[in-house]
C-alpha cells in the first residue's frame, strides 16, 4: 500500500513538474520559479551525466525504484517514454523521445529566459520612469 502511494505521489509530482517546466513561464507570478526549475533540470541532465548518464533525473530514478518493487521491470530509459506508454500502450523510440524532450525543453528554457529578461527590464523601466 505504501509503495502504491509512493508511485502515485511520484506520478503526480513528476507530471506537475514537467508541465510547470513547459508552461510556468507564461504566468508572471511563477516566472522566476520556472527558470529555477528549468535550470535545476538542466543541471541534473548535464552535471550528473558523468556519474549516471546524460539526461539523468533523480525523480525518474526514485520512481523507477518504486515501480521495480511493484513488479514493473521493462521500463524505458526515459520517463517521457514511460508516460506515453502508460497512456497509449505504445513505447516511442528512444531517439524520438529524446529529440522531442530536448526540443520542448529548449523552447521552454528560451521562452523563460526571454520573458524573465523582458519582465525584469520592464519593471526596471517602470521604476526609472516613476522616479522622474
Amino acid at each position: 500500500m505504501e509503495l502504491l502511494a509512493l508511485h502515485y505521489f511520484f506520478q503526480v509530482f513528476h507530471i506537475a513538474l514537467i508541465l510547470f517546466n513547459l508552461f510556468g513561464w507564461i504566468h508572471r507570478a511563477t516566472l522566476r520559479y520556472n527558470l529555477v526549475t528549468l535550470l535545476l533540470t538542466a543541471a541534473s541532465w548535464i552535471l550528473l551525466a558523468p556519474f549516471y548518464g546524460l539526461g539523468y533525473c533523480p525523480l525518474t530514478d526514485w520512481h523507477y525504484q518504486v515501480l521495480w518493487k511493484l513488479g514493473h521491470f521493462d521500463l524505458p530509459r526515459s520517463y517521457i517514454a514511460y508516460l506515453v506508454e502508460s497512456v497509449s500502450g505504445w513505447r516511442p523510440p528512444a531517439d524520438l523521445t529524446d529529440l522531442f524532450t530536448g526540443l520542448l525543453f529548449g523552447m521552454a528554457l528560451l521562452a523563460s529566459i526571454t520573458r524573465n529578461i523582458l519582465v525584469f527590464r520592464g519593471s526596471k523601466e517602470v521604476r526609472t520612469r516613476g522616479e522622474r
